[in-house]
């Protein structure tokens, strides 16, 4: 996938920027730049697209982003406010200072792992959701201590989750708006066949040349991308709706309810039943 290069926030003026982006300012494109980010969602709820990697994202979900690692996070529905606060900061931040340091060993490994992106604990998030909030208001020093008590508080949970395949990225305009195409029209149509000439079209390519592209961008087929929105968006509806599995298979996309327990065991690891359940246990 090749993203759209976003200017970095940071200046000179400062060492990092916290701040809030709500809807229509959260959502972005497929894009990448040369900053961290340690995202806290504060509303909303959707898919996020991070690297190769397809998940879902939901109000109290942190996540740590490596420099240029692409990414987008797409709300679930047309008329969801969505809103995170954001922070940003470039290498010389924690590098400059503190890289030589032993006591700063599990930072380091920290930022090695950022590149494949992390989605944070939960525990480790209930932790961070404090000092990520002040963080968009304090001056001064305050501001940098705060930081680094995220940082190091991220490096001493082991149990976050790693995301992505590392992917080459090159810059290129068209490139962009082909795989934005594929990805907005994926979000928009799952519930429906898509068929391979069809998502192909869109790309303005034939069918084996997209496949063939799709595969080299993402390490993955397109149907395994697809199938993994239509898991997402069917986690989605377990959670948020009281709906039967039945109807949430067929309004996910799927043909038969054998293939949809068949994806969702594959990608979640546990049946719709059970996954619905260990979600009601744990806002129980």
């Amino acid at each position: 996938m090749k993203p759209l290069i976003q200017k970095s926030p940071v200046t000179t003026e400062s060492s990092f920027v916290a701040r809030t982006y709500k809807t229509p300012h959260f959502e972005v494109p497929w894009h990448q730049h040369d900053v961290y980010e340690l995202i806290l969602i504060t509303a909303g709820n959707g898919l996020c697209f991070i690297g190769n990697y397809v998940g879902e994202f939901d109000e109290g979900d942190v996540f740590f982003l490596g420099k240029n690692l692409a990414h987008t996070f797409q709300k679930s529905a047309a008329d969801l406010t969505t809103s995170a606060i954001v922070v940003q900061f470039k290498d010389g931040f924690f590098y400059s200072l503190f890289s030589e340091l032993h006591e700063s060993l599990g930072i380091r490994e920290l930022f090695k792992n950022s590149f494949k992106g992390l989605k944070v604990s939960k525990l480790c998030q209930k932790k961070l959701l404090p000092l990520i909030k002040d963080l968009e208001f304090q001056k001064g020093f305050d501001r940098i201590i705060t930081l680094l008590s995220c940082l190091n508080m991220l490096s001493k949970y082991d149990n976050h989750k790693m995301l992505s395949t590392k992917l080459e990225i090159v810059p290129n305009q068209k490139e962009t708006e082909r795989i934005e195409k594929v990805f907005q029209y994926s979000i928009a149509n799952y519930e429906h066949d898509i068929s391979l000439s069809t998502i192909a079209d869109i790309a303005g390519m034939t069918a084996p040349a997209f496949c063939n592209y799709f595969k080299k961008r993402t390490k993955k087929t397109y149907v395994s991308f697809l199938n993994e929105i239509r898991i997402g968006a069917a986690c989605q509806k377990l959670i948020a709706t009281d709906k039967n599995v039945l109807k949430i298979c067929f309004e996910s996309g799927f043909n038969t309810v054998a293939n949809f327990n068949s994806q969702f065991l594959k990608i979640k690891g546990v049946t719709p039943l059970v996954y619905r359940k260990s979600y009601r246990k744990i806002g129980a």
